[in-house]
């Protein structure tokens, strides 16, 4: 298909991809709009900007209780940090539109001249890249600089990162990264500005991979391993002048970036302060206040649910609230490769136990919440709204509970434990309260955010219990189900999505079959019904659907919650009304 040809190809996949979508008008998010919202909701500002268009100069400052996780693009999969990441530091081969509400779903071309040509029954990908890229020390961005991070994302040492390369690429099985300088032969580069893509199996949705970090240039010169975290080298319109981890990370402009060649990022800032180590109730009350320095911050964080009753009722205050859809499953993960939860009847128990009416209300209530019934969110499900196939009450049924321990050897209960991060201590203990009904005693462990992927990723050291969530990264089944449910991706560090390390033969290979449909609309039917039988044989329980409550300052302008990047705000477009209240 020719070039000319691609924005038709982008167009026919996005509707093939939005036959399960409400409201997708054409084009639809990787976490589009929550499907079967309620009209109570007592959200602010969906799909809205805030403070109309900025200013270009100023300092912004975003206000933090936690470092990132990784920053390096080959390990950078936290929905914040890769909306951090891909809009300020770094760009990729192809990127989301810089646009609230369904708009922002829409692919544009980033580093490449379009959304890539497919060939060979879209087993193989073409991306040319533009003209005049350039680092921040003015050296050009070439075709290799993407194969080598695409290569260095499989390497040991660097773990976490997005594994679409390690499913999808031709003769990846094996590969530990170009270290000791081996190279995949299914990434080619026949030139500086060319790069090809073999793949094992067709991946019509393959652009959407090519959004993810994974896909953006890292030079070799410039590598430093996992020392690269603290360092990324810039492709974007800033660059790290500072960085003092667990306290401040400071940007500047990248003087070598060039507007003509970005559609999508304004970097209106001139400067970009994260201040971090900061209470998230200090956050939320110092831009409840939005004065001094304060006008000109915004909150990384979600706003706590103890500090949504000093927002709600005071319209200005509330007017500067952003509260977009994460489109992301919380869940209680359950070890299924570990005595008792190897037993699927002690699964079900903790299933049937779960009070995920108290999980909502720790989290926020139902103006910031929706309680969860599927493994997907709703938009990926016909109709825009989860099914519910378990039946069980949002409050549990705590007899039933009790009798399916009876059933598994366990009538007195068991002890455990669940590792949340500092943030879900409410949620941690609105969960150990419900499963106590039932007699299953938990213990919590927290741990500080951005650490908290890493210790749950260790998967010979972690904890029964783990509580996170997992968002697709474009509207398909293909990217929730498997990265949360097959056994064939689990890794001893660094392990993502499959928390509950669940190991089913017939679940993978339903997976496969699906994988291999060629009629999209049949795969998703496909993975709605596949959805309901996971969560039969209860490797998890979902609790609730969050949205991403934001407070920015009374300075802030060009604010909107991306539905692409969790509900975060899009950094691509965010700065300052009125430059004479900056400060910094």
């Amino acid at each position: 298909m020719n070039k000319r040809t691609q924005a038709a190809l982008a167009t026919a996949l996005l509707a093939a991809l939005c036959l399960t979508q409400t409201g997708c008008s054409g084009s639809a998010g990787p976490r589009g709009s929550e499907g079967g919202g309620k009209s109570n909701r007592a959200t602010a500002n969906n799909g809205t900007v805030i403070g109309g268009t900025p200013v270009k100069g100023g300092t912004l400052t975003i206000l933090s209780n936690q470092d990132f996780s990784h920053l390096d693009p080959a390990r950078n999969w936290v929905v914040g940090d890769m909306d951090f990441g891909v809009r300020l530091l770094y760009r990729t081969l192809v990127t989301y539109k810089a646009a609230p509400g369904a708009e922002g779903g829409e692919l544009v071309p980033d580093l490449a001249e379009d959304l890539g040509t497919p060939s060979n029954g879209a087993k193989t990908w073409t991306f040319r890249l533009k003209k005049g890229l350039k680092y921040e020390d003015g050296t050009p961005i070439t075709a290799q600089d993407v194969k080598y991070n695409v290569e260095r994302s499989f390497s040991p040492d660097l773990p976490g990162g997005p594994d679409y390369a390690a499913r999808y690429l031709a003769g990846a099985e094996g590969y530990q990264g170009p270290a000791k300088g081996k190279h995949l032969d299914s990434v080619k580069t026949p030139d500086a500005h060319t790069i090809v893509f073999e793949l094992r199996k067709p991946f019509a949705e393959f652009p959407y991979a090519t959004v993810l970090p994974t896909f953006a240039p890292v030079p070799k010169a410039k590598d430093k391993g996992p020392q690269y975290d603290n360092r990324p080298f810039s492709s974007g319109p800033y660059k790290i002048e500072s960085y003092a981890r667990d306290k401040q990370l400071v940007l500047v402009r990248n003087p070598h970036w060039d507007p003509a060649t970005d559609s999508v990022r304004k970097a209106y800032p001139d400067k970009l302060v994260v201040t971090m180590g900061l209470k998230a109730n200090q956050i939320d009350d110092r831009l409840i206040a939005g004065t001094g320095p304060d006008a000109s911050a915004m909150s990384w964080g979600k706003l706590r649910p103890e500090s949504t009753p000093k927002v709600l009722p005071k319209p200005d205050v509330k007017a500067r609230l952003l509260a977009e859809s994460t489109n992301c499953t919380e869940m209680v993960q359950m070890h299924t490769g570990r005595a008792p939860f190897d037993n699927v009847k002690v699964r079900q128990a903790v299933q049937y136990a779960l009070d995920r009416e108290a999980v909502l209300t720790a989290s926020g209530g139902p103006a910031l919440n929706d309680i969860s019934t599927a493994l997907m969110p709703g938009s990926l499900f016909e109709g825009g709204k989860q099914p519910d196939t378990l039946k069980i009450p949002p409050t549990g049924d705590v007899e039933k509970a009790k009798q399916l321990l009876k059933e598994a050897g366990k009538p007195g209960g068991f002890t455990t434990t669940l590792t949340v991060s500092n943030g879900d201590k409410g949620v941690a203990e609105a969960i150990q309260q419900s499963l106590g009904r039932a007699g299953i005693k938990v213990t919590i462990e927290t741990v500080d955010p951005s650490a908290f992927y890493d210790t749950i990723g260790d998967t010979k050291n972690r904890t029964d219990l783990t509580y996170t969530g997992w968002c697709p990264d474009y509207p398909s089944g293909s990217t929730f189900l498997p990265f949360v449910f097959d056994g064939r991706y689990i890794k001893e560090k660094g392990n993502s999505g499959n928390h509950s390390l669940f190991r089913d033969e017939p679940t993978m290979q339903r997976m496969d079959e699906i994988a291999a449909m060629s009629d999209a609309a049949q795969a998703n039917k496909a993975w709605q019904q596949l959805d309901g039988e996971i969560l039969a044989k209860a490797p998890t329980m979902p609790t609730v659907v969050e949205r991403m409550p934001l407070l920015v300052g009374t300075n802030i302008a060009g604010a909107f919650g991306h539905t692409s990047f969790g509900g975060q705000i899009d950094y691509a477009t965010v700065g300052l009304k009125d430059l004479s209240k900056s400060q910094g």
